[in-house]
Formats: structure tokens, sequence, C-alpha cells
């Protein structure tokens, strides 16, 4: 383990290959393995408490500041995956992207505010991509959703299956399934 700042990794009792820098980074784990934090608070509340090898990234401010038991979640961007608990295999990249999730798996978000509103607790398995500024913002339970673009989707809040490509694609659609 290599632990880099105050309270970095304190917790850890039987755990390896770990990587913590800054405040409060990976600080509440104590069995979780192979996890990489870096920045103020990033995995702060992950712990494990069976030996486990978790494959967390998170790199930035309160990146991936909640997870507790996510698996094999990349997270990078001030406030990226802040809200996720369990969900995990998700990505995200960019400033509070994927930020309102909790549970929920399986999602791709890129860019600044991509699927930052999502939060599908119905269902873990959501397979939303959104891909560009702000792209799908405003999905709160909408599933199997691909939205490329700046603002594309930025609207949809329950629909499911759509597909939006470019900017401003499907920008006044909210609801609805199987659009393109």
């Amino acid at each position: 383990n290599t632990l880099i700042g105050g309270q970095a990794g304190d917790a850890l009792t039987d755990a390896d290959y770990n990587v913590a820098v800054g405040v409060a980074a990976l600080t509440g784990d104590t069995l979780g393995s192979q996890s990489t934090a870096i920045g103020y608070g990033a995995l702060s509340t992950q712990n494990f408490t069976t030996a486990t090898n978790s494959l967390n990234t998170a790199v930035g401010y309160l990146a991936g500041e909640f997870v507790t038991t996510a698996e094999q979640t990349t997270l990078v961007g001030a406030l990226s995956g802040d809200a996720l608990t369990t969900g995990g295999s998700n990505v995200a990249l960019g400033y509070q992207t994927l930020s309102t999730a909790t549970i929920n798996t399986a999602n791709t978000a890129v860019g600044a505010l991509a699927l930052a509103s999502m939060n599908n607790t119905g269902t873990a398995s959501t397979f939303n991509t959104g891909i560009g500024y702000a792209a799908g913002d405003s999905i709160t339970t909408g599933v199997n959703n691909t939205l490329v673009g700046a603002l594309a989707g930025d609207a949809l809040q329950s629909g499911d299956s759509n597909c939006f490509f470019g900017k401003d694609a499907g920008d006044s659609t909210t609801s609805g399934d199987k659009n393109i």
C-alpha cells in the first residue's frame, strides 16, 4: 500500500495494493484491496468487511465519496460518482458526472454533468451512456439510453432505450421509449 496524506487509508488492516493520496482518501476501508484514491476524500467511505479486490479508481475532490461496496468503478473528476454506494462497473469522467446515482451499475458518463441526475432506485442495472457536456443530465429513472453530444437528451427523465446523437439531439424529449 502507498498512503500519503492525513487519514489516507488509515483504517486498512489486511489489504494490499492500494494507493491513497490526499486527506481522508480511502480512510474508511479495512479489507479492500487494489483501489486507487487520489484527491481529498476520494473513496473515503469505501469499506469492505471481507477481503475483496475492489478494483476501484477515484481521482478528484470527493470522487466516489460515498462508495461503500461498489466494485470495478472508475471515477475521474471533482464530485464524480460522489453519491454512489453499491453501484459498480461504472465509468464517470468529468466534473459531477454520475453524481446522484447510488445503486446503479453499468453506466458510462463522459463530460461535465453527464448523467448528473440519474438515480433509478427501482433497478440497479441501468445501462445508460451519456457522452458530452450535460448529456442526459436530467435522466432520473431512464434505462438503456445512449446519448452522445453536448446536451444530447438533456431533458430526458424517464424514457428507456432512446438513442440521441449530436448536439441538442432529443432536447425536448422528457419521456418515451425507443426514440432515435
